[in-house]
């Protein structure tokens, strides 16, 4: 069974940063590109960014230039540094794989809220 679980969310103003986290089990990571979605109240979970095994980066248009994705394979853990967050940006957020399995698992992932 896959597991994931993201941490690292929270209340923060515009403006803010935040570092989340996503512990994933060894079985995907090692040979996966892991991905952050996020989902929004009343909207479809979308992807915001990925990595591959060998580092190579992807991001939405919508948080490019502020956010940056990285992993660690040693601890299997992809990391979302957030900066200059807004309103906008709320969402919860979760790891996965990229592109999705076919019966993908998800985490409970991390609520971020952006509010001043």
């Amino acid at each position: 069974q896959v597991q994931l679980v993201e941490s690292g969310g929270g209340l923060v103003q515009p403006g803010g940063s935040l570092r989340l986290a996503c512990a994933a089990s060894r079985s995907i990571f090692s040979i996966n590109t892991m991905g952050w979605y996020r989902q929004a109240p009343g909207k479809q979970r979308e992807r915001v960014a990925y990595i591959t095994t060998g580092g190579s980066t992807n991001y939405a248009d919508s948080v490019k230039g502020r956010f940056t994705i990285s992993r660690d394979n040693a601890k299997i853990t992809v990391y979302l540094q957030m900066n200059s967050l807004a309103p906008e940006d709320t969402a919860v957020y979760y790891c996965n794989t990229v592109p999705l399995l076919s019966r993908p698992d998800w985490g409970q992932g991390t609520q971020v809220t952006v509010s001043s």
